[in-house]
């Protein structure tokens, strides 16, 4: 068969992990999730490993890895955090591309990508070629070999990625059809112009380079991706089907491809239940034979090209102005016409500035310790990948040209971490959007911070000043923070962590927290030395010593710490860098005898002479603890008011509902009081083990009594967490089946409520599950066993509920 088809996801999430901690914070705009990254595993990435595909009736017939038929790459950076914090998925994807090899003859259904997503026409040379070497590491040391193609970030392309590419032995890259210039059948002299789109998406091309080397290009179909990405070509798998089958050219004998990319978020995050879609488009051409699913892998080996094209440079799949989307006030924005993006240009040449200022200072220290510095910098990869104290031995006797202190040590990853920090400081996302003051755009500038905080460790330049003047010079489209040096005060200084902050952070969560001897803090380590915690009422007292190093640069340090909680936010204490045992001795009797006398101001003068001004509050705390500890402090606040509107609602709910009946108009304290309780008891109620399903439609029935919202996301999250609970259970334990009827009971109770519920997990695992446990409850149904009858009605019961809900 001649007609192939191949379907590419680009899955990428800008990186945004704190560059002081390594780990993401809370993201309050992701709730009820933890942040973005796992609001979109839960929408996206986890629903194309296990994708449905469902019968007439809406049952489930099959479930499928989506990510062994289509061809896809996923961002380093997200792999990195998906490798810790969704396991799961993360394996499902590497074993994917296993499966992938199997079906398309050795040629696996995963490419790799540029390492942070780097605008690569607007790189220096040396970036261009590091994001393609790092790019290709991180891809074999997760799917276990090298890569065949490279995604460029935005697909945005000059010939100088095009020659890094092919240097690396990259065989082939995508690129949207408007970036094709000319085209040439080989051997002929005469080109054709097929600029403005007009190329034959259904082959692939060859394009010679200068230097004498070749890479090949694919171009995807421009109007179905679109049709994909922003029609409603979703809605259904067959129509998918069709429209990508509708594409081949009936009159052509020779092999054709049809294919189209799109961010692999289309399928889920972007479009709910647009996984199905693509799993039912790929079942439905394979069933029925209409076209050979492939990759572009093996394409190529089937089909060397016939024809060879010219690409028009410095263009983008996303710009229609070519790539000036990130470094101009072209008019590309997410929809906000009364804003400016004036602030681009400004703020990538205060990047390429510092860039350049970095690319000195590294050059010129690093040439003490290594050979080649830059050999150094494209091998960091490495490192990057694996910490451990044995990668790290062999990395240094690769590099270094004399021995070296444990000092050296830290200097060299210093100069490293600076590199690696200035190149993710051009993440294409900060000049994406519409405002200098967004979350991406923030996080590329506190990048930048981190790098200039190492330049400043490392070679005692301070080059913030000039930094912070570059930025007034980018306006930004909100009041408050008028230019772009405004934000990086507001938002990215805040940000800056050094070993006295991890200390902070240390000393005052262990007033709440009973640490190890040894705790991870996000990228650093703390070992206690000496603690000890005194309380008297609502007051605490901790006081105590600790080794901190940072796994990144091998930085470390020993803090010595007294920190003092007065009750609710009111807390205040000392961290600084560790003198002496006698020092530390000194402190601690002074400190400890003035709080077993209540002398709360000579506390404070004492805090003041042990410590100076290195003086730290609650708000020094990192953003996951600090709202751990803001609830902890609120519990009983809130408990309190609680069983205050509890009691109000209670005692005055006979005159509401006479006032009701009469059709008198309700105070809105009243309603307010009723809407907070009823909220609160409806939580209590999804969470109670004890589920009671009669309480539940109590107090549904006031909902509609009093005719108020609820908290349909969270009654909607924990509902769905509640399900998923006993779900877990049921499949550790399938031979009971209470579990079903709970969740039955459950869902039957809510059902009025119509919560935004996500029971996606919990009907994949009822089908898998009851597939090993179907037969035997059959025939023990038949053998006249009243359990397996009994078990096979909740099965039933619950499958025709969430066949109803398309869950």
């Amino acid at each position: 068969m001649n007609r192939s088809i191949c379907i590419h996801g680009h899955f990428y999430q800008p990186p945004r992990e704190n560059p002081w901690l390594e780990e993401v914070e809370l993201q309050d705009s992701a709730y009820p999730y933890h942040d973005w990254n796992e609001r979109i595993t839960a929408e996206c990435y986890t629903p194309n490993a296990v994708s449905r595909i469902l019968a007439p009736d809406k049952s489930i017939t099959e479930i499928v890895n989506n990510y062994s038929r289509i061809s896809f790459n996923f961002g380093p950076t997200l792999m990195s955090w998906m490798a810790r914090h969704a396991k799961e998925v993360y394996a499902a994807i590497i074993e994917a591309d296993g499966e992938s090899r199997e079906r398309f003859n050795g040629h696996g259904s995963a490419i790799a990508q540029v390492y942070n997503h780097i605008i690569m026409p607007l790189a220096s040379a040396r970036d261009q070629r590091t994001q393609v070497i790092w790019g290709i590491q991180d891809f074999v040391q997760r799917f276990g070999r090298r890569p065949e193609g490279m995604w460029l970030a935005e697909t945005a392309v000059d010939i100088a990625t095009l020659e890094v590419l092919a240097e690396q032995e990259i065989l082939f890259t995508i690129l949207a059809p408007r970036q094709a210039g000319r085209i040439r059948k080989l051997g002929l002299k005469r080109w054709r112009d097929v600029s403005s789109g007009r190329i034959d998406p259904r082959m692939a091309y060859r394009c010679r380079l200068p230097s004498g080397r070749s890479i090949n290009l694919f171009f995807y179909d421009g109007p179905i991706a679109q049709e994909v990405a922003f029609g409603g070509l979703l809605a259904s798998g067959v129509e998918f089907a069709n429209r990508l089958l509708g594409a081949f050219d009936d009159n052509r004998s020779d092999a054709q491809i049809v294919h189209v990319a799109t961010d692999g978020e289309t399928y889920g995050h972007h479009h709910r239940f647009g996984d199905m879609a693509l799993a039912y488009c790929l079942y439905h051409i394979e069933a029925n034979r209409l076209a050979e699913l492939t990759v572009y892998g093996e394409f190529l080996e089937q089909h060397a090209p016939s024809h060879e094209v010219e690409i028009i440079e410095n263009t983008s799949w996303s710009c229609a102005h070519g790539i000036e989307r990130w470094r101009s006030n072209c008019g590309c924005n997410m929809g906000r016409k009364d804003w400016s993006q004036a602030w681009r240009r400004p703020l990538r040449e205060a990047m390429d500035w510092l860039r350049d200022e970095l690319t000195v200072i590294y050059e010129k220290a690093m040439a003490d310790y290594v050979r080649d510095a830059w050999r150094a910098r494209d091998d960091y990869i490495d490192i990057i990948l694996d910490r451990s104290n044995e990668n790290v031995a062999r990395f240094f006797a690769a590099h270094a040209r004399r021995e070296w202190s444990k000092d050296d040590d830290v200097c060299v990853f210093r100069l490293l971490e600076m590199q690696r920090h200035a190149m993710l400081m051009y993440t294409s996302c900060g000049w994406f959007f519409d405002e200098i003051s967004g979350i991406e755009t923030t996080q590329v500038m506190a990048y930048a911070a981190r790098a200039i905080q190492l330049a400043e460790k490392t070679a005692g330049l301070d080059l913030e000043p000039q930094f912070i003047e570059m930025l007034k010079r980018a306006p930004s489209n909100v009041a408050e923070h008028p230019t772009g040096a405004d934000v990086y005060r507001r938002f990215v200084k805040p940000m800056m962590v050094d070993l006295l902050r991890v200390g902070a952070h240390y000393a005052i969560s262990s007033l709440f927290e009973d640490y190890a001897d040894e705790t991870p803090i996000y990228a650093y380590k703390a070992r206690r030395l000496a603690f000890e915690r005194t309380e008297a009422g609502r007051q605490k007292l901790a006081i105590g010593s600790a080794h901190l190093r940072s796994n990144v640069t091998a930085s470390e340090s020993q803090i010595a710490f007294a920190v003092l909680h007065l009750g609710d936010h009111n807390l205040l204490g000392g961290v600084r860098e560790f003198v002496d045992e006698a020092s530390f001795a000194r402190m601690r009797r002074d400190i400890k005898e003035a709080f077993n006398r209540s002398d709360l101001a000579e506390i404070i003068r004492l805090l003041d002479k042990h410590f100076e001004t290195h003086n730290y509050s609650l708000w020094h705390l990192f953003r996951d603890e600090q709202r751990k500890v803001w609830d902890r402090i609120l519990k009983s606040t809130f408990d309190e008011v609680s069983g205050s509107f509890r009691r109000i609602y209670s005692h005055h709910y006979p005159i509401m509902r006479a006032m009701r009946e009469q059709r008198a108009p309700l105070p809105k304290a009243l309603l307010v009081t009723a809407e907070l309780t009823i909220n609160s008891d409806l939580h209590r109620a999804i969470e109670n083990p004890e589920f009671d399903a009669a309480q539940v439609a109590g107090l549904i029935a006031e909902v509609s009594r009093w005719r108020f919202e609820v908290d349909r996301t969270t009654l909607g999250f924990v509902a769905s967490r509640r399900a998923q609970e006993l779900m877990d259970r049921f499949t550790r334990a399938p031979q009971d089946s209470a579990p079903l009827e709970q969740i039955y009971a459950l869902l039957l109770a809510l059902e009025k409520l119509e919560l935004p519920l996500d029971l996606f997990k919990v009907r994949n695992q009822l089908f898998v599950t009851s597939k090993r446990a179907l037969g035997e409850m059959i025939e023990r149904n038949q053998r006249g066993d009243s359990a397996a009858t009994e078990w096979i009605e909740r099965f039933i019961r619950l499958s025709d509920h969430l066949r109803h809900k398309s869950a």
